[in-house]
Formats: structure tokens, C-alpha cells, sequence
């Protein structure tokens, strides 16, 4: 069994009395790891799942009378997909202010319900994990570095999810069930879109648009969509944990963009499925991109699991000055390019430099990247 990072971090609060809430793309192991950390919790333990109907129809206005003989004797309960059901918020604080001796995990491969709706009741009684596809350093501490970097290629292709790395030779069937799965299960039934082929249309295109700079008109022209309706429907996307955004950096400079944003997908190889682009990476003209949407993710892994506490951005300006990574940290900025290719150059705009001081640029290649992910 492959273990996970985040792990050790959701045993350390098993004890406490707060709500444990972990959320996360579907397919990346959340049930497995409540599973493997089972023997941990305080017996008897019950597990509800939110996929079954009739789970959805018992918890319909449900009160602390009808509560009670569905929890019994349990001391722990396990809600999984736990976004399904409809008034999860108003069940989570019923159950933490009336069975104050049952420990709550709740799971969910979208944000819909659970980070917008529980976020007021819970506040204060609550901790919130993030469970992504597996990481370049977790394979690292599965099978050594010299393995994993010998895959990177291939992961690079067909990304990190568990069910594909456990599969090898079976993984484009399996990411596009995978793809078809989450757009059409998770999206499309949970808030009624009403142009399927146009999200479908959405999702190809910012595929296709990875490490650049995107707007809501444009990509709106490319599918024949308004604005409002490309921002909604990026939105879901994001509340589904299929893509996240990169926000522009801008503090001092008159022509630094200011409201700009990079679209990136949580997985490299749902990205690629999603355009059935699974060509080696010898034969490919997107490599640029697929390194940096690796990078980004990976990093965003190691920082998450790290509570490292970020400002994620991209640079640019008018000019077409731009630096691809920026992080904020506590009372410093650091830059980084992403480039595939060590032998090619890179350079931080003089205009950044005199303006913010950076206390770290660096270019981040094939060749040395394991300290930018934080492998050891």
C-alpha cells in the first residue's frame, strides 16, 4: 500500500472532539485512507455513504430524535461522498451538538455542499484536509527516487491518480472513464448544467490553454458561451477539484496585469484525457506545458501537506514581461521559471527584481527539481 502524506496529519486530530472534513478529486484514495486509519478510531465505527439513495432519504429533515437510532451505539462515524447529501450542513451540526461523544469524519470529491454550506455552522469545530492524486515524493517513499524518476516521463502522461498508477497498461481506458465520470457524474447530474457540450467544449479548451494566461472573454469566443456562463461553469470546475487557478501578481507596477488568471488540472493525465492526447512525450508539442502543470501540482502537494502557509501567482505585464511561479511567504517573495529543457536560458525581468527583491529566483528543470517538491 502506498502510504500518504497526509496521513499523520489527520491521526493527530482523531482524538480531538472537531469535525475531521477531507476533501478531494474522486478517485484519489480518500475512502482507503479513512479505511487504513480506521483502527485508530473509537469503536463501534459506522459508515454512511452518501451515494446511496437510501441513506439521502433517511438524512431528509432529519432531527436529534431520528438521528438517534440511525447512529445507535456508534462512537465514530464515517460519512463518504458525503456532498450528496442535500442538508449534510444542518446533519453535521446536529450530530456535533447532540452526540458530543461521536467522532465525525466526513469525505467529498466535491466542494459543492461541503466547503460552501458547513463552513458557518462548523466554524471553530472543524479540520479540513486536502487529499489529491499521489505525489512524486509519496511514490519516492514507496519505491526510492530512482525508480520514480525513471516513470516521470510516463507520469508526466498519464498523471498520479491511484487507480492508474496501480493499473500499468491499462491506463487510457481508465482515465477515460475516469474523465467521463467526474464531468458527467459530478458536474453535470449535481448542478443541472444546462449546455453539457459546451462544459465539455470548456473543459477541452482551457486543456489546451495550461501555463498561459486565460480570460473568461476569450475562452467565452472559443465556445460559443458568455461571460457569466464561463465563469460559472469554471467555478464548478474548480468546486470539483478538476482544475485550479493561478492568480496574477501585482502590488506596485503601473503595467502589471492585474486580474489575470492560469488555469491548471489537478492531474496531468485527466488533462490529457479530456483532449485524448496520450502521445509519449517524444512526440509531443505540449511539453512545456505538461512540466509545469507537474511542477504546479506538485508543488501545491508538497506545500498542503507541509500546512505551509502560500501566496501562489504568476507575473506578467503588458509588456509581455512575464515569470511563471511566484510564491508570497511570510515577509519575502521568491520566482521560478519551469523549463523542460536544463540547456534553456531563462531570465527574471529587471523591472520584478527592482521592484520586489526577490530572496529566491531559480529555474526549475528535469534535472533539479526534487528540492522544489520537497524530496528528501
Amino acid at each position: 500500500m502506498i502510504s500518504r502524506d497526509s496521513k499523520e496529519q489527520i491521526q493527530k486530530r482523531i482524538s480531538g472532539p472537531k469535525t475531521i472534513i477531507l476533501l478531494g478529486p474522486r478517485g484519489t484514495g480518500k475512502s482507503a485512507l479513512i479505511s487504513e486509519l480506521e483502527p485508530n478510531f473509537k469503536p463501534p465505527v459506522l459508515w454512511w455513504n452518501g451515494d446511496n439513495a437510501d441513506i439521502r432519504d433517511l438524512l431528509q429533515g432529519i432531527t436529534a430524535a431520528r438521528l438517534r437510532p440511525l447512529i445507535g451505539q456508534a462512537n465514530t462515524l464515517i460519512i463518504k461522498e458525503a456532498q450528496r447529501i442535500e442538508n449534510i450542513s444542518q446533519c453535521l451540526k446536529l450530530i456535533s451538538d447532540t452526540f458530543k461523544q461521536v467522532k465525525v469524519i466526513a469525505t467529498g470529491s466535491t466542494s459543492f455542499a461541503i466547503a460552501d454550506k458547513i463552513s458557518e455552522p462548523l466554524t471553530g469545530r472543524k479540520w479540513e484536509f486536502n487529499l489529491f492524486p499521489l505525489s512524486f515524493n509519496e511514490m519516492v517513499n514507496h519505491h526510492g527516487l530512482l525508480e520514480e524518476t525513471r516513470q516521470l516521463n510516463h507520469r508526466l502522461v498519464f498523471g498520479y491518480y491511484p487507480d492508474i498508477v496501480s493499473n500499468p497498461g491499462d491506463e487510457i481506458s481508465r482515465l477515460r472513464q475516469m474523465a467521463e465520470h467526474v464531468l458527467y457524474k459530478d458536474i453535470l447530474v449535481w448542478e443541472r448544467v444546462l449546455k453539457p457540450e459546451k462544459l465539455e467544449k470548456l473543459v477541452q479548451t482551457i486543456a489546451w490553454q495550461v501555463g498561459k494566461e486565460v480570460s473568461y472573454y476569450e475562452l467565452g469566443k472559443l465556445c460559443d458561451l458568455d461571460n457569466q456562463t464561463v465563469e460559472k461553469y469554471v467555478h464548478l470546475l474548480e468546486k470539483a477539484f478538476i482544475i485550479h487557478n493561478l492568480p496574477s501578481f501585482s502590488r506596485s507596477l503601473p503595467n502589471e496585469l492585474k486580474k489575470s488568471r492560469k488555469l491548471y488540472f489537478y492531474d496531468n493525465g485527466l488533462r490529457n484525457a479530456v483532449i485524448n492526447q496520450f502521445n509519449t512525450m517524444e512526440n509531443r508539442n505540449d511539453t512545456e506545458a505538461l512540466w509545469e502543470n507537474f511542477l504546479i501540482n506538485e508543488r501545491l502537494k508538497f506545500t498542503t501537506y507541509q500546512n505551509t502557509e502560500i501566496g501562489r501567482y504568476f507575473w506578467r505585464t503588458h509588456a509581455q514581461q512575464e515569470i511563471g511561479y511566484v510564491e508570497e511567504r511570510s515577509e519575502s517573495l521568491a520566482a521560478y521559471a519551469f523549463k523542460w529543457d536544463a540547456k534553456t536560458k531563462a531570465r527574471f525581468p529587471k523591472a520584478f527584481r527592482e521592484a520586489y527583491h526577490p530572496a529566491e529566483t531559480a529555474i526549475i528543470t528535469k534535472d533539479n527539481f526534487f528540492d522544489f517538491i520537497g524530496v528528501e
